[in-house]
């Protein structure tokens, strides 16, 4: 295994341009019919700060579709890998450990630390390891020198990520759900969200559980999940969320007036996600 470390100390930059069609889904999850009522929420949970009511849109520049698949050709022929965002809140009390991999493709993600830069954080630092010709980079970011935690931003960084992701590399289109919506090639194969959706709660310890949710991925994602949760009055404590390809694969620690969940609320909040994530266009009081 080859491993790289890397530091930055650069300032952070003014808001950037904008892609219509993100901003379209943030805006949508963000309508009044899609908030969460704050007065049931618990003052414990350290996630739920709040959406913030400035429209949080992501960097993109326009794509010539023939010009890439064109250029992309060559690359058509060999197996394309598959590419993997994970957000990390729990490894670094301090920072949030942003990873990206995707075969052994990427470069030195300038115009990624850009994008993170642009959106108001600081990137700390970083390292490239290198397993089984998988090059895996990771960032540590900030926000006013702390961790991020506004599911909003982590919503939005994800994003970002990926856009840059389908900007740069344009052939990982096909291998990401977000390909549908902002690619030049949407997947061949198309995940049966109630296949795909799984959810369970274990028990990690007297004062915390662990929720573990596997779903097709789609752009808001992470926020519909922060909501549901939320509206069962149960606190998100930290998170790890991992997209897959096709797939988001997130781990909560979550917790109910400072205790572990008990075996009826953990049940009314597996039943509760997998109702509406395997529906994503059921209304909310239908649940």
């Amino acid at each position: 295994m080859a491993m790289a470390s890397f530091c930055f100390s650069s300032p952070t930059y003014a808001s950037p341009t904008y892609s219509t069609r993100v901003n379209r889904y943030l805006a949508l999850l963000r309508s009044p019919s899609l908030r969460i009522d704050t007065a049931l929420a618990s003052p414990l949970s350290t996630l739920r700060l709040g959406f913030p009511k400035d429209t949080i849109r992501i960097h993109s520049q326009p794509i010539n579709s023939a010009d890439l698949l064109s250029s992309s050709s060559s690359e058509e022929n060999d197996s394309v890998p598959m590419p993997v965002v994970l957000i990390d809140q729990d490894s670094d009390p301090d920072a949030t450990i942003v990873q990206l991999s995707f075969g052994d493709r990427l470069g030195a993600l300038l115009d990624t630390m850009k994008a993170l830069k642009d959106l108001g954080l600081d990137v700390t630092k970083g390292s490239v390891t290198t397993e089984a010709s998988v090059t895996k980079t990771k960032f540590f970011i900030m926000r006013m020198g702390r961790k991020v935690e506004d599911p909003d931003m982590l919503e939005t960084i994800r994003l970002t990520i990926i856009n840059n992701l389908l900007q740069y590399h344009p052939e990982s289109s096909e291998k990401l759900a977000m390909g549908e919506f902002f690619g030049i090639k949407p997947p061949e194969k198309k995940l049966d969200v109630d296949v795909a959706t799984h959810v369970h709660v274990e028990a990690d310890g007297p004062k915390k559980s662990l929720l573990y949710i596997e779903t097709a991925d789609r752009p808001g994602l992470l926020l519909e999940i922060i909501r549901i949760i939320t509206d069962t009055n149960v606190d998100v404590e930290s998170a790890e969320i991992d997209t897959e390809g096709l797939v988001a694969k997130d781990k909560f620690h979550v917790s109910y007036r400072g205790a572990a969940l008990n075996s009826s609320l953990s049940q009314v909040l597996v039943n509760c996600l997998r109702y509406y994530l395997r529906r994503p266009e059921t209304e909310e009081e239908s649940y």
